[in-house]
């Protein structure tokens, strides 16, 4: 049990007008501090005998003040230097920095049916998520002007109960545009995105190198990342008769083979070459995303790393937690793109995660409306692929990591550092002293039964490939720049998180 040595009762009474300290552009009415936080204080304490710091893991306190981290002090130190009504007492939980997702679609604005700002946001604070950066498709209109990233940012804007960056997108009506791209960086995308094949959202077409090259041009005088969906068709197999059973994963997953990411992978480093020290592109930083085959496609990887490219590389958790073999016919959840490879396949990621090849993970939680899964038919060739799974991502990781010796510090590394980095967020991503106190505190031990008993506040829970699965690391609260939004099932009443843009 979680010991909480000031009363609860009065969590939710109503406070004295209090200014959220870090209030977002254009609020009418701020919110006070009991309406954004489930704790009546913003100086306090957390206690833990399991705290996840970059130094290692300590057994003592943190305190917070005014939503930033204070102080960090080991257990032999803190004793007796606070008040005992200011400490909250997690025992033997986990005491970590908030996740930080870099690949996410909320669909909003435009298509909220498929999930949008608060019901996607409610669901990271229950998953430890802190941070959010909201990829510019699926959404509509597509964030890929100056202008239509001020819709996204009017969206989130009191609908947000964890802080939201954006990425801009890179197509071919702005890849040779200087302006309009410098336009876009101005007004605070963290960085752009583009897709190598046909994204299947109209008004995001695919871009080549050469589109690549000149937003990365661009994006060296600023320094952010370009991430890329580094998939590029080839000629497609003839299925003949295969075609005819649609049903069957092994029929998608024929339609879009590894070679695809290999010939994409391939291209890029034609132009990454040129981020090295002394390149004509140095400042740029490329960042591949979903990466799913391990053969070819990480050789060339750890190849370009190797030579000096400026380039990072994630994985998301259904590649590592499922194979190809054991996708039941029919069962459209688990369509994405690239798609879940073979057992042997997945075995060979989790070696380049753990050996620092690969060196983040993100969820692409990519959600729709439940009828586009096609569920009736079962049809892999025609069903909307994405997995949707943002709430699901720390037990997921840490369940099926667990065979594989997977660290604490490990899942810092993955899910927080890292991400933390490649979105610019220096005061993010670590438990250390002036960052903003982002935490989450789980139970690493604790199992659960992925159900419909479960509380999840996905928008579609249905469509999520991970229902049914048995899961370990429940987790107690998240703490979003020091606010208490999420503990024991229940949300703080107003959303108070921060959109994140670039200056």
């Amino acid at each position: 049990m979680v010991l909480i040595k000031w009363k609860l009762l009065s969590l939710l009474l109503p406070l004295v007008a209090y200014l959220f300290l870090f209030p977002i552009k254009n609020f009418s009415k701020q919110p006070s501090l009991g309406d954004c936080s489930l704790l009546p204080h913003d100086n306090y304490w957390i206690a833990s005998k399991r705290i996840v710091t970059p130094q290692g893991i300590i057994s003592g306190a943190v305190e917070v003040n005014e939503g930033l981290i204070k102080s960090l002090i080991k257990e032999e130190d803190w004793q007796g230097r606070v008040r005992a009504e200011q400490v909250i007492d997690y025992g033997e939980a986990v005491v970590m920095p908030g996740l930080v997702d870099v690949h996410v679609h909320l669909d909003d604005p435009g298509r909220t049916e498929w999930e949008g700002f608060p019901s996607g946001t409610r669901a990271a604070a229950a998953g430890g998520l802190t941070t959010l950066v909201d990829m510019p498709l699926n959404s509509f209109p597509s964030t890929v002007s100056e202008e239509t990233l001020k819709l996204k940012i009017e969206a989130a804007e009191g609908n947000i109960f964890v802080d939201v960056g954006f990425w801009g997108g890179l197509v071919p009506e702005n890849a040779f545009n200087a302006t309009a791209l410098e336009s876009l960086l101005n007004a605070g995308v963290l960085g752009l995105k583009s897709f190598m094949c046909p994204s299947g959202i109209n008004d995001f077409p695919m871009t080549n190198t050469t589109h690549i090259k000149e937003g990365l041009s661009v994006l060296a005088k600023y320094r952010r990342p370009l991430l890329v969906h580094a998939e590029m068709e080839q000629e497609p197999k003839k299925l003949k008769d295969e075609v005819d059973d649609a049903r069957s994963y092994s029929t998608y997953l024929k339609t879009r083979p590894a070679s695809w990411e290999q010939a994409a992978i391939r291209d890029l480093l034609t132009v990454t070459k040129d981020t090295r020290a002394g390149g004509h592109l140095e400042g740029a930083h490329l960042h591949i995303i979903h990466l799913s085959d391990s053969g070819d496609s990480l050789d060339l990887i750890k190849e370009a790393k190797r030579n000096g490219d400026s380039l990072t590389v994630e994985t998301c958790p259904h590649y590592l937690a499922f194979s190809s073999e054991e996708i039941p016919d029919g069962d459209t959840r688990f369509k994405c793109s690239p798609p879940i490879r073979s057992a042997a396949n997945k075995e060979k990621l989790w070696e380049a995660l753990m050996d620092g090849y690969i060196d983040m993970l993100s969820s692409d939680h990519s959600p729709s409306a439940p009828e586009l899964k096609l569920f009736d038919r079962g049809d892999f060739l025609r069903a909307w692929g994405g997995i949707s799974s943002l709430q699901f991502v720390l037990p997921v990781t840490w369940s099926f990591g667990r065979k594989h010796g997977i660290t604490l510090e490990q899942m810092a590394l993955w899910w927080s550092a890292k991400p933390s980095k490649l979105a610019g967020q220096d005061l993010k991503g670590a438990i250390a002293i002036g960052n903003y106190a982002d935490i989450v505190v789980w139970q690493p031990e604790v199992e659960f039964q992925l159900n419909d008993d479960h509380p999840i506040y996905l928008k579609h829970p249905s469509i999520s490939a991970y229902m049914g699965s048995k899961l370990s690391g429940k987790v107690l609260g998240t703490f979003v720049r020091g606010n208490l939004v999420f503990a024991e099932g229940k949300h703080a009443p107003a959303a108070c998180g921060s959109p994140i843009l670039a200056r």
